[in-house]
């Protein structure tokens, strides 16, 4: 696929196109995981070849937990894969917790959690990493409507606090329309430079109305 456009500093933009259009290929390019031709930069630098040394966090739709480590531990990850924290380190954790509404339950694995829940803890743990660009790819689609509005709120005011530049992953424009400022379309190998949301989505180019339907 090819794409070719900038982001302004703490933008929202949402990622939107059919099924196998390119959007996690995207999202996998911009957080080192997916191998491609050209430059990916950030505040006018090429970034490192290492993914763990970009300025990105990334959160998965399946979470991405360690199903023998507690919810403090999965947390805690963001910050040490050793796991050694100080006890500053160790406060941080426990706040990015109480955070994301999981006050309570640090103690407990991943299988004693709901699916929220679960959501939750990758969402911490992603908070706690404080990296300026936060990649979001179809995290909460299996979460049900009101549940899902209440993690996009937090998602949204997590990256108005922090100022992170977004971009998100959906098949549910209505996703776009309550979060994201500026929506990028994916189709027929492109990804498109962003659109003001509702001006693309009140009046779609054809790509975008066939997929809409």
């Amino acid at each position: 696929m090819r794409a070719d456009f900038g982001l302004e500093a703490g933008a929202r933009v949402a990622v939107i196109g059919p099924s196998g259009a390119g959007k996690s290929t995207l999202m996998g390019a911009i957080a080192g995981f997916v191998p491609h031709a050209g430059r990916v930069t950030w505040q006018g630098r090429a970034l490192a070849h290492d993914p763990g040394a970009r300025p990105v966090s990334i959160l998965f739709q399946d979470n991405n937990l360690f199903p023998h480590l507690t919810a403090f531990e999965n947390v805690a990850l963001g910050l040490k894969p050793s796991l050694r924290l100080s006890k500053e380190e160790s406060l941080r954790v426990a706040d990015a917790l109480v955070r994301v509404g999981l006050a309570g339950l640090d103690n407990r694995r991943p299988a004693e959690l709901s699916g929220g829940q679960q959501s939750r803890v990758a969402l911490a743990r992603t908070l706690i990493r404080a990296r300026p660009l936060l990649l979001l790819d179809e995290p909460f689609a299996a979460l049900g409507p009101a549940l899902k509005a209440d993690m996009l709120a937090l998602v949204a005011e997590i990256a108005t606090e922090t100022g992170a530049t977004m971009l998100m992953v959906s098949h549910d424009v209505a996703d776009a329309r309550a979060i994201c400022g500026q929506t990028v379309l994916v189709a027929d190998g492109v990804a498109r430079p962003p659109k003001p949301t509702a001006a693309l989505l009140d009046n779609p180019p054809p790509e975008l109305r066939a997929y809409l339907g």
